[in-house]
This record gives structure tokens, C-alpha cells and sequence, in this order.
């Protein structure tokens, strides 16, 4: 009896202790936006404000079977910077996320996907987390606004600057505030406020608005995108040079023939290389524009065969070396930015090939040119046409039916079909049906495992994670595969090195696609490509691993029999493409 009564009793001072915390640290404010992915609301964000003055943010979107799913928990000092942050949940392709920061008595410790550490802390400096919620960017925006030099450090290293701030008046009369920050990613980031709270964070094709300004939301996106395009102007005039003719002196030269031929003089005159002779020291002056390539290498500009291209990742190409792209699968704005590039408007590669998107609805469609019926299909095929564009790619949502008419149409306005395998076909049955070209390995691995996989799901990596190894080179049903590709002339743009990233890299360490380059990208950028790519429990490394060598093992096997194989990224603008030449290389292809 005694016992029941003391166990009685802990219940009772467990609930107590219970509703007591509850009870102290109550919600008194909610703040909820919508997230806004590829034009359709696809999730929420919601900040918390809780009595003991701390916050609470619940963070998640959907896309296509992925997208974070996020709880976080700030505590903030009286200068406005992170003295505790607890992050739980799952990241963008659901592995897990367990992420804390503590800084107290001069001293921080943290933990996240890249370790656990202890250093130094004076409270001076913005903890800016791995993976997480929207908030990181309100507090960065509220310390930049008060920052004398108009910079913040960020903790343990780097540092945000505002570029520059703008005071727009809206539509309905409402002044709001838009800052330019610079530091944390590739691109600008871009934040709006009112009244020194975050109003929206628009940024590409993710949208996150507040509630009470989510009717103008396209409004802020119209008026961000002229202040970003000024921005990308004035750079295209600060880093440009016209030049007529230009000698590259004393450089060696990377032949077509694969050889390096040394001490080179190269004569370009408007777009036409002239002469390439061996140097001769001294030149005439007046002749042309002298540029000194001693100890350096001119090779031609390199060509992505798997681009998705924006008016911000045109400068990345052309710093990376790549000057041609082929664009698989945009929005029909496209022609205007290939324009643009083209007449240096905005720094940006040839835009060689257009290819149009189509996806059939659902829950995992795509969202960029989604299409209800077969008719619907069509029509969109007859508006790239219109728009001079040269293929169309089907998404995995579209109808195993619909794949041979629509491809049929295509053909007959002289178009290629190329794409994902939709749900529930194999890439046999895709080609049979009428496809010039498949995208990504793993498209051509899920060949060998069921025509009942829902592809629109991240099964179509996952199934390949797990299976790819099983793969026999040397069974009939593969090679009798091989030689479909052959006979029917099936390029295969097979973006080895996103799946490098998905199936090698783990938590912690450093992705083995980056590692080279790791160090010179931003913040974001750098602790992106530590999170490890799949969930990877158990024996996965392992499992992974094996498949991954199997499908650079097929790589291989297909150039020796014939394939045609196209290098493309899908990936980070003009740095992921030289590892993708390694891998090849890597899988024995010369």
C-alpha cells in the first residue's frame, strides 16, 4: 500500500512539475507565413513568443516527397544574439536534425552535423545554425540594422554585411523595408521588414510571407526582382571588357587532341580565334589587347549538358569555366534571360538548348507546368514550340498513357523528348514509347528493379541506394538494355555527382563532391555539404556505397559499348561540373 501511494505521489509531482513549466512558459503571440514553394502554398513557419521572453518556431514545406520538417527554440541576450538554440527534426531530404548551442560564462558549446565543439564565447557574435528555421534571418536582419559598420561576425567564424537597404512604400500604403545581405550564400540574401520584424523571406522559388502580407506577395517578389537585377547590372558593367582583338601571349595551350602545347601565342579577333603559333617574344604595340598567360593554361569553355539556369547562377558558370549550357527544364521566361545573357545584360553562359517541362498533377508534381489531361499535354508541347524551344522533358507525375502521344507530338514539330521515368514505367518501356534521351543514373537503374515504383517519391533515389549494387553488368536483361540505348541512339545524361553526394557523403564529414572547393564557399554553402546526403542507418554506408560504384561500373561499361553519355550537373552552377569530368574519369573513361 505504501508503495502504491509514493508511486501515487511522483505522478502527482510529475504532473504538478509538469503544468508548473507549462504554466511559466506560455505562448503570449503567434506570428504564422506561409511557405510558398514553386507558386503553391507548401507548408507553414510560426514564431512563438513565450513568456520567459525565449521563442519557438516551427518550420516545414513539402516538395515532391521531400522538404524539412522543423522545431526549433531560440533564447537571445540583450544585445540580440543566440545564447541557446535546440533544433530537432528532420532536414530538406528527412534525415534526422539534432542541432543545440549554448553560450554562457565566456564560453560556448555547440553540436550539429559537423561535431561537437567548445570554444571562446563573449556573446558578441551570431550563432548561425547548420539547418533550421527562417528565424536565424530576422535576428541577423535586427543586429544588421543596429551594427555601426553595418557588418555582424557570425559565430565561430565569418561575418554578414548589409549592402545596402531600401524603403518601399506598398500598394496598400504600407512602408516596409527591404535589406541586401551579403556573406552567408552564393547570392545576396534578401529580407523584408516592418516595423523591425521579418515580413518575408523570398528567395528563388522558396517564398516564406507573413500572413498578414501574404496577399502581396507576388507584389514584394515583382519589386525584389528589379532590385536584384540592378544589382546583377551594375556588376556586368563593373567586370566586363569589350575587346576587339586581343593577343594571349606566351600561353599553353589545351589542344582538341587532349595534349598541352606549350608557349603559345593566341590571336582572337571578335569572336575568331585567328592564329595559334608558337610565342616570338616581342610584340608591335597597337596590334591588339595583350594579355600575359605565362605559366597559365587556355582551354576551351566547357559545356553542362544539365542545367536549371537563373538570372543569379549565370555569373557562376562563366566563373567556373563553363560558357555553354543545355537548360533542362525551366519556366517560359526563359528566352528573355538567354537574351539577356547573351547581350551582357546579366553575366551568363550560351544558353544553347531550351527545353520545356511537363508534369501530370498530384501530390509529388513537379509544379511547373502542371497539366490535368493528355490535351492539355499537348497544348503545352505546341507552346514551347512557339517559343523556339528544342525539347521537352516529362516529369515523373505524367501518365504512363499519355507518354507515347505526347512524344509522337514533339517528333512531329521536330523536338526531343527527354526526362525522368514516370511513376510506374520503366526507362524500356519510356524509350519504346518515343524518348530520345533519359536524365540520371538512377532512371536507368530502376530499369533492372519493378515497373510498379512510384518515382514521383524518393523511392526513385532510395530504391537505388539500397538495391544498386545487385545490378548484374553481365546479365542479359542489362545488356540487352545496353543495346536498346544503342540501337535506338538514347543519350544518357547521367549526373553522376549529385548522386555521389546522396549515397557517399556522411554526416559530419566533409561531401567527397565538395571537399576540393569546400573551404571557399560561404557559410551555407560549406554547412549544406556536411549534412550527408541520404539517411544512412545501420549497415547503409556500406550498402550505399556499393551501389554507387556499381552505377559508375555502368557508366563505364556503356561508353565501351557504344552509349552516347552527355556530362551534366543539376547541380551547383559551374564548380560541380569539374567533378563530374572526375568521376567519369574515375569510372575509366578517358
Amino acid at each position: 500500500m505504501k508503495s502504491h501511494l509514493y508511486l501515487a505521489l511522483l505522478v502527482i509531482a510529475f504532473i504538478s512539475c509538469s503544468e508548473d513549466k507549462e504554466t511559466k512558459n506560455q505562448v503570449t503571440k503567434k506570428e504564422k507565413y506561409d511557405v510558398v514553394f514553386r507558386e503553391n502554398l507548401a507548408g507553414k513557419y510560426e514564431k512563438w513568443y513565450l513568456t520567459d521572453g525565449s521563442f519557438k518556431y516551427i518550420y516545414n514545406y513539402t516538395d515532391r516527397g521531400r522538404g524539412p520538417e522543423i522545431s526549433e527554440e531560440i533564447v537571445l541576450n540583450d544585445q540580440n544574439y543566440i545564447v541557446s538554440e535546440s533544433i530537432t527534426g528532420v532536414n530538406y531530404l528527412t534525415d534526422s536534425l539534432d542541432e543545440t548551442f549554448n553560450g554562457t560564462n565566456s564560453t560556448a558549446t555547440w553540436k550539429n552535423p559537423m561535431g561537437e565543439k567548445e570554444a571562446d564565447f563573449d556573446g558578441d557574435k551570431l550563432y548561425f545554425r547548420h539547418d533550421g528555421s527562417p528565424a536565424v534571418y530576422e535576428i541577423l536582419a535586427q543586429l544588421l540594422l543596429k551594427a555601426k559598420d553595418n557588418k555582424v561576425g557570425l559565430y565561430p567564424k565569418g561575418d554578414a554585411t548589409l549592402v545596402d537597404q531600401f524603403s518601399i512604400t506598398l500598394s496598400n500604403g504600407s512602408v516596409v523595408n527591404l535589406l541586401m545581405v551579403k556573406g552567408l550564400e552564393m547570392n545576396p540574401r534578401y529580407i523584408w521588414l516592418s516595423d523591425n520584424e521579418m515580413i518575408a523571406s523570398i528567395s528563388g522559388n522558396l517564398h516564406i510571407v507573413r500572413e498578414d502580407f501574404a496577399a502581396f506577395r507576388k507584389e514584394l517578389k515583382t519589386l525584389q526582382g528589379t532590385y536584384e537585377d540592378e544589382y546583377l547590372y551594375n556588376i556586368s558593367k563593373e567586370v566586363s571588357n569589350k575587346i576587339d582583338k586581343v593577343l594571349i601571349k606566351n600561353v599553353n595551350v589545351f589542344s582538341k587532341e587532349g595534349n598541352i602545347i606549350e608557349n603559345q601565342d593566341v590571336l582572337v579577333d571578335g569572336t575568331d580565334i585567328k592564329s595559334i603559333k608558337p610565342s616570338m617574344g616581342k610584340v608591335l604595340n597597337g596590334i591588339a589587347q595583350i594579355i600575359d598567360g605565362t605559366g597559365k593554361t587556355l582551354l576551351p569553355g566547357m559545356f553542362d549538358m544539365h542545367t536549371h539556369n537563373t538570372k543569379f547562377r549565370g555569373l557562376l558558370h562563366l566563373a567556373g569555366g563553363v560558357t555553354s549550357v543545355r537548360d533542362l527544364a525551366n519556366n517560359k521566361q526563359l528566352r528573355q534571360l538567354g537574351e539577356q545573357f547573351n547581350k551582357n545584360e546579366i553575366i551568363g553562359p550560351n544558353i544553347v538548348t531550351y527545353c520545356g517541362i511537363i508534369d501530370g498533377s498530384g501530390p509529388f508534381a513537379n509544379q511547373r507546368n502542371v497539366v490535368d489531361n493528355l490535351e492539355e499535354g499537348l497544348a503545352e508541347i505546341q507552346s514551347y514550340k512557339d517559343l523556339d524551344y528544342n525539347q521537352i522533358k516529362l516529369y515523373s507525375s505524367i501518365r504512363p498513357e499519355w507518354v507515347k502521344p505526347l512524344a509522337s507530338k514533339a517528333h512531329e514539330l521536330n523536338m526531343r523528348v527527354s526526362g525522368h521515368i514516370p511513376a510506374y514505367m520503366t526507362a524500356s518501356q519510356a524509350i519504346a514509347q518515343g524518348y530520345n534521351e533519359i536524365q540520371h543514373m538512377n532512371m536507368l537503374f530502376l530499369n533492372f528493379m519493378s515497373d510498379t515504383i512510384d518515382t514521383r517519391t524518393p523511392l526513385r533515389f532510395t530504391m537505388v541506394a539500397n538495391y544498386g549494387r545487385d545490378v548484374d553488368l553481365k546479365s542479359k536483361e542489362y545488356l540487352d538494355f545496353v543495346s536498346l540505348l544503342k540501337t535506338n541512339d538514347i543519350l544518357v545524361d547521367a549526373t553522376m555527382s549529385i548522386f555521389e553526394n546522396m549515397f557517399i557523403s556522411q554526416k559530419g564529414q566533409p561531401s567527397p563532391t565538395y571537399s576540393k572547393i569546400i573551404s571557399r564557399l560561404p557559410l551555407i554553402e560549406q554547412r549544406a555539404f556536411y549534412s550527408g546526403g541520404l539517411p544512412k542507418p545501420g549497415n547503409k554506408v556500406e550498402i550505399f556505397k556499393e551501389s554507387y560504384d556499381n552505377m559508375l561500373n555502368a557508366l563505364h561499361d556503356m561508353y565501351q559499348r557504344g552509349v552516347s553519355i552527355v556530362p551534366g550537373t543539376d547541380g551547383l552552377p559551374g564548380f560541380l561540373y569539374h567533378r563530374e569530368l572526375e568521376l567519369y574519369v574515375k569510372a575509366g573513361i578517358p
